[in-house]
């Protein structure tokens, strides 16, 4: 969504979901080259009914500019995660770092007994690693939310 870059839009579009039972899996919220306006990312779910009446209700407020649906493989999608995670040993360590390797990440921290990491892509990607790495212990996670932009046209 396009929403002007005012106080109160997302509270209002946060009360929208919550006022009707809606849920919002992920949100984000940053401001576009043009600093008037805002763009909300948000992930819900619900049936080709419940997903038509959101749009609509979205589309009456008044801070609204314009909602896009996402949907189908007719956009891309990524998002960040941060890791804090336990290594007891070297091999550990190392089983690690080439987990990140594989999955594309950045080691952004190390100590005797943690690792911090970095990665970017798909959800269901960091949730991928993420049940990988499960068994290190994780000490710490930061997940920023899902951006995605549409498709670019031929």
């Amino acid at each position: 969504m396009l929403v002007e870059n005012r106080f109160g839009v997302l509270a209002r579009v946060a009360g929208l979901f919550s006022g009707r039972g809606y849920n919002i899996a992920s949100l984000t919220v940053h401001q576009t080259h043009d600093p008037r306006f805002s763009k909300m990312t948000i992930v819900t779910g619900g049936d080709a009914a419940v997903l038509e009446q959101i749009e609509k209700q979205l589309r009456k407020l008044v801070d609204v500019i314009r909602v896009d649906v996402l949907s189908g493989g007719a956009f891309v999608e990524r998002e960040v995660a941060l890791l804090k995670l336990r290594t007891a040993t070297r091999e550990e360590r190392s089983q690690l770092i080439q987990l990140v390797e594989v999955f594309s990440g950045k080691i952004v921290s190390v100590s005797n007994h943690e690792v911090a990491v970095e990665l970017a892509g798909k959800a269901d990607r960091i949730d991928d690693f993420i049940a990988l790495v499960r068994d290190f212990g994780i000490i710490d996670m930061a997940r920023s939310g899902r951006v995605a932009i549409a498709r670019c046209r031929e």
